[in-house]
């Protein structure tokens, strides 16, 4: 089966900026071409976008994501090396959490402004003052 770039970006539902970009940067491999130089995709190609865009969208950053595929190629291979790498994208996601709910405890602090005059105003107070906010990075 052969697919236009069209019919792969329906098919895996990313678009074709994106998969341009995929190629370009290694994560797919060049297509073949017809002789109009117009790409020509497989369902390999599919497979391999829906992994892709399957791991984006769990936050998997690139190189991850390279490292993941290049994996994939020795199926009898130990997953040790894969579950390392999803381990400590899960570690990143845990420490984005805890900074998010930081950040969050931070923000329901400033909102208690009572709404009397901006010289009172506890949220500009807190923005003017950034020594006294407690929970955001530096």
């Amino acid at each position: 089966m052969s697919l236009t770039i069209g019919a792969l970006s329906r098919q895996a539902q990313v678009k074709v900026p994106t998969i341009r970009y995929y190629e370009q940067i290694g994560l797919l491999a060049e297509p073949s071409r017809t002789e109009g130089q117009q790409r020509r995709y497989g369902q390999d190609d599919v497979r391999r976008l829906n992994f892709i865009r399957h791991a984006r969208e769990l936050g998997f950053e690139v190189e991850a994501i390279r490292q993941l595929l290049d994996l994939t190629g020795t199926p009898d291979r130990s997953c040790g090396e894969v579950h390392d790498i999803t381990k400590a994208h899960l570690a990143e996601v845990k420490d984005k959490i805890a900074r998010l709910t930081a950040l969050r405890d931070e923000l329901e602090a400033m909102v208690t402004c009572d709404h009397r005059r901006i010289s009172e105003c506890r949220i500009i107070e807190v923005l003017a003052d950034h020594g006294q906010c407690q929970h955001a990075e530096h």
